[in-house]
Order: C-alpha cells, then structure tokens, then sequence
C-alpha cells in the first residue's frame, strides 16, 4: 500500500462545495468550503437547480485551492473520496462526475462515502488530530463503540457506532419521523422574519430570551399502524420500517414548528415578523449584510422569549432521548455531530448531562459540523485499508442510507 495516506475529499451534497487533504483519517492538511448561503438566503431555502449550477461554477477551483493549501498534487495521493448519496441528486453528481474523471485521469482508486457516515467521522477526526495515531491511523477514538447523534438541516439520527476490524458499522437506533431539528430551526426562522440558514440567528438571539416563558412540550410518539411497514415521511434517507425501531428513541419536530405558527398567530407577531424581514433583509445583495446586534433591535421581548423557549425545547428532546438510548444500550460513549452540534445551548446542555451520568460526550469543532470534505476523506480512510473501492459505474443516490 503507497504510504503518503492522503486522500482528497470531494464533498457537494447539498449547498457547500468541499475539498480537502486528509492524512490517514487523523492529519487535516487542507479544507477548503464555497457557500452558497448568499446564493439561497434570498429563497429562504436551497434551491436544487442553484445548488447545482453553483458546484459547477465552484468543484474545480475549490479542489485546486484544497491541493495548494495542503502542499501537495494529485500525484502525492493514495485515493479520492466522494460524497454519493444522502443529498440532492444535481448537487451529488457535480462531485461525483469531477471525482471520477480525476480518479481515472491520474489512476487513483475512488472511495464512496455516504455524507452520514462523514459527519460521524467528523467527530472522529477531531478525536484522532488530539492523539498519536498508529501506522495504519488508528487510535483510540477508533477503538470504542459510540452512540452518534447526526443532527444537521437534512437529518436527524441515532446510530450505534462498532468498530470492527478496523473498520465502522453502523446500526440505526432511532431518526426523526418529519423535520429534521434543523430544518425546524430554519423554518421557525423564516417564520419570525429572520435569514437563512436559521440554526445561527436562533442560537445567537435565544441567549436574549426566557426559556420557560413558552411551554413547548413533545408528546410521546406511537407507532401508527398504517406506518408498520413504510419508510418515515422525510427528505433524508430511506431506512428500516418504524416498526423496526424503538418509538422512544424516534423524533418529530414538525408540531413544535406548527405550534411556533400557531403562537406568533395567536400573539399577532406576524405584521412584526414582516416587518423585521424587510427592515434587515431588503437590499440583500448589498455588501453590508445584517448582524445578531441588526436582528436583535428589531426584535420585542416576547419573541426573544418565544426563540429561547423554542430552541431550549428541541435540545432538551434530542437529549432527552440520546441519552435514554445510551443508556438502554450501555454505550459509555456519545459523539454529537451535523450542523445543529454547532449550536452552544445544545453543546453545554450535552456536557453537563454527560458529566452528570459520567459519561462522555465529543463534538467536531465548528469548522467540522457543517459540511465539509475533510470528515469524507477521514471516513475514506478505513475504506481505503480495506481495498473497498468504488466501482466505474458509481452514482447519485440521493436516498442512500446508513447502517441496518
């Protein structure tokens, strides 16, 4: 086996296009991201054709400017890492289309990695550059099973985490039946008039609010009959029956948003929300875009209050069940990770819950729990040990799923 270890990551499942060199799943040497946030932020949303067109414009001088930073060329590697599936089926093919033709034009093997499994190994990686890792990058973050926490824009999901072989198998505990938490963090967002993507204006106007002012409260979820053998209603990946998983460990985030709706409905915030959107948002192509200070003297203490009291709700369920599943399975161990694990409500409610049941708990760092290609090659690294390579004929799929 070559001995440099690095590996290029290619990353454009959705709204960033990704590039980064990987050492031996542990060394980041480069990590390179073009947002589009800019892009779709007028939408309120991403828009599949923009993304796409956008990773076009982007994949190759994002590659370029990951080899240059890394010191190295396409020469210097041992393989390349794509994202094939969960995403949206344009963006996926840009990075796979690209990955393919650098992969055959300079004979390097070309590793698939499902975007799921990267996040995890985000947290992994993080773990990993602490440490002394081994010949084959292994250390000890590689060696403990963990329960991981995927909670991004696109998904919300419980796995059990086994290495094995060096090697990670992945077993899926419990997953939202609806929205993602995410994605209800950036629909309550568009809702009171705030910008795209919603997770960092909620996380940075909540620390203004009550709370407590607003009774959120998630009922128990049952499993419905007619659901038995059906796949949950979501956009993110097709997984195992609802009857398969434990109801206690499943998520729901479309009634807290609806009950959002029906608050700002009930208060007669509306005219406020529109009034906020068009006093910082109007103009938004101009070069001094709105900051937390902006948004915050356009919003009442009631809204604060009702921001606050939302996001403290949904971490509170998402830790709630996380540690009943942990607990049921006798995992000593919890990684959190996706865009969400950027949230500061969410990390510090995390490690004092952890610190309280002795546990632990790990989180990427920020620059690692939005997407990016550096968690793609991490992921790539255990694959590329094993000689799992992918075949000519690799694709989108935008549904792919994760573990049994």
């Amino acid at each position: 086996m070559p001995g440099s270890g690095l590996i290029l990551g290619i990353e454009s499942s959705c709204d960033e296009t990704a590039a980064a060199v990987v050492e031996r799943g542990a060394r980041t040497l480069s990590s390179v991201v073009a947002s589009q946030i800019a892009t779709h932020a007028r939408y309120g949303g991403v828009v599949p054709e923009l993304a796409s067109r956008e990773h076009l414009r982007a994949v190759v001088p994002v590659v370029r400017a990951a080899l240059a930073q890394a010191g190295v060329t396409l020469a210097d590697l041992d393989a390349i890492a794509v994202t094939n599936g969960p995403g949206l089926a344009g963006a996926l093919l840009v990075g796979i289309t690209y990955a393919k033709a650098l992969a055959f034009a300079n004979g390097l093997p070309l590793i698939a990695v499902n975007h799921l499994e990267g996040h995890i190994h985000a947290v992994l990686l993080n773990e990993r550059s602490l440490e002394r890792s081994g010949p084959d990058g292994q250390a000890t973050a590689d060696l403990e099973e963990a329960l991981a926490l995927v909670v991004s824009g696109g998904h919300t999901h419980l796995y059990l985490a086994t290495p094995t072989d060096g090697s990670w198998h992945y077993a899926l505990i419990g997953r939202t039946l609806d929205d993602a938490a995410g994605e209800a963090f950036d629909k309550v967002a568009k809702l009171l008039g705030l910008g795209y993507p919603g997770g960092p204006w909620i996380d940075n106007l909540a620390i203004h609010g009550n709370p407590k002012a607003v009774p959120f409260a998630f009922s128990h979820i049952k499993t419905k009959l007619h659901l038995a053998g059906a796949a949950p209603r979501t956009k993110a990946a097709k997984t195992a029956p609802i009857a398969a998983l434990d109801p206690h460990f499943l998520f729901s985030f479309s009634g807290i948003k609806t009950a959002v709706l029906r608050y700002v409905e009930l208060h007669n915030l509306k005219p406020e929300a529109e009034s906020r959107r068009e006093a910082l948002f109007t103009g938004i192509d101009a070069p001094v875009r709105p900051t937390v200070e902006d948004a915050l003297a356009q919003c009442e203490p009631q809204t604060l209050d009702l921001i606050a009291s939302f996001q403290h709700a949904v971490v509170g369920d998402l830790l709630k069940k996380t540690f009943a599943a942990a607990e049921s399975l006798g995992v000593r161990r919890i990684l959190v990770t996706g865009g969400v694990a950027a949230n500061r409500e969410l990390r510090a409610r995390f490690t004092a819950e952890a610190s309280r049941r002795n546990v632990s708990v790990s989180f990427p760092t920020l620059a690692l729990s939005t997407d990016n290609a550096a968690m793609i090659a991490a992921a790539a690294w255990p694959r590329y040990v094993a000689k799992e390579f992918a075949k000519s004929d690799l694709s989108a799929d935008p549904s792919l799923a994760l573990g049994r």
